[in-house]
């Protein structure tokens, strides 16, 4: 019942500005820690490996505007 108690008296202050900001400090603090962004490969013999965090464009065919471009 303590718990409850010191929410009752201090809920003009946990619920004002400050104390969403110091709350959600905390949960994003949390969160994190146990996020993380692990990257495994696999692959085998004589295989080129890419590894890549975020998005990867590999333009392998030209299309009739650029080969129009290019002469």
């Amino acid at each position: 019942m303590q718990i409850i108690d010191w929410l009752d008296t201090n809920k003009q202050w946990i619920f004002s500005g400050i104390g969403v900001a110091i709350i959600s400090i905390v949960i994003h603090l949390l969160f994190k820690r146990y996020q993380s962004k692990k990257q495994i490969q696999k692959s085998g013999n004589n295989s080129i490996n890419i590894q890549v965090g975020d998005n990867l464009n590999i333009h392998t065919k030209e299309t009739q505007d650029e080969r129009t471009q290019k002469k």
